[in-house]
């Protein structure tokens, strides 16, 4: 495809149509160098278009950590696999408000609460989730989030009641590869979940991860089912193998490969918010600035769930350089550095808070 045929699909984006299945194709087929910046180059006029030059910042704390029933094979908290990561039960309501609090006062505007396993199985749990969740909204600093696995009707109504605006949970990728991944729960069980946080009126975070083994037809598929989902806000992940997962020597994907597939998520869901999250240090290393402008209009600072990202302040300053401006909505307060680690894993025992 040259790039006038790139300029005419995003401009018929940009109308408000919807691209064919024959034009994303079509799209994804530019592999040069060349045609990838110049897809990249037409992804940016979408995301200028429909999200102006505001980078929304979120951050989370890993506030539940590992012993899960369930098998992903990418991920380091599962019980399935020998990982050397810290392991705790749901921490006490004040740490959770604390970790918040360091979030937005390293210029975080969303939080969320995120624990490991299939699902809150405790009505204590779920009550002190609730609890802080009123706390941030009484504090109206941060847009509060969580991230608690595959959800009820009850435990949905419950957050609402509580005052959750908004609830994640990714599908990881799409559903021709997801067995591939994961045997102890179905795609289908994911996007259930995602439809009861949709009937109880939350806003819907959800994306997946690259790198996992799959196509870029997989990627695809995954953006045209959260297309369908009406998914407000879409995370994407990149693996960072961890030791003794099976996908712990997956090769890494070329960094313009994953600025192609974001590009290619911007041209599919223009009016989502694309963030850029766990692993995207190591995955595109030195051109990690190029996400924002392959379609990226967000990305979460601090720590992940088990490995350490950067400092907020280089990601803030970043965003800076390019002539965007950080989105802290919520209320977040001045950027600061949060003295965090910079190791590439965080070492057993030390929770994974901001």
């Amino acid at each position: 495809m040259t790039a006038d045929h790139i300029g005419t699909c995003a401009e018929k984006v940009i109308a408000g149509r919807n691209l064919s299945r024959k034009e994303i194709h079509r799209l994804a087929e530019n592999d040069t160098p060349e045609q990838i910046m110049a897809l990249i180059f037409r992804a940016d006029r979408v995301r200028r278009h429909f999200k102006g030059d505001e980078i929304d910042l979120c951050a989370i704390v890993n506030a539940k950590s590992g012993r899960c029933s369930e098998d992903c094979r990418f991920c380091a908290q599962s019980a399935h696999h020998p990982t050397r990561i810290a392991k705790y039960p749901l921490l006490p309501e004040q740490e959770l408000l604390a970790a918040a609090e360091k979030a937005g006062a390293s210029g975080a505007g969303r939080f969320s609460l995120v624990t490991s396993g299939r699902s809150l199985l405790k009505t204590a749990e779920l009550e002190r989730i609730c609890r802080v969740i009123a706390a941030l909204g009484e504090q109206k600093k941060l847009s509060p989030c969580a991230s608690l696995g595959l959800l009820s009707r009850e435990q949905a109504r419950a957050l609402k009641g509580a005052g959750l605006a908004r609830y994640h949970h990714n599908l990881e990728t799409g559903p021709g590869f997801y067995s591939a991944i994961c045997s102890t729960h179905t795609f289908a069980d994911r996007v259930r979940t995602l439809e009861i946080a949709r009937d109880q009126g939350f806003s819907l975070c959800s994306g997946g991860i690259f790198g996992l083994g799959e196509t870029l037809q997989d990627r695809i598929e995954l953006a045209l089912v959260l297309k369908k989902l009406r998914v407000d806000s879409v995370p994407l992940n990149f693996l960072n193998p961890i030791p003794q997962t099976p996908l712990a020597h997956q090769p890494p994907l070329p960094p313009l490969e994953i600025l192609k597939s974001i590009a290619l998520f911007r041209f599919i869901l223009p009016k989502a918010d694309i963030r850029s999250c766990g692993g995207r240090e190591q995955a595109l290393r030195t051109l990690q600035p190029l996400m924002y402008l392959a379609g990226c209009n967000g990305t979460m600072i601090g720590n992940y769930l088990t490995t350490a990202g950067r400092s907020p302040a280089e990601d803030v300053q970043e965003i800076l350089d390019l002539g965007l401006k950080p989105r802290r909505e919520g209320g977040g307060r001045k950027t600061e550095d949060s003295g965090r680690r910079t190791e590439k894993t965080r070492k057993p025992g030390i929770p994974a808070a901001l």
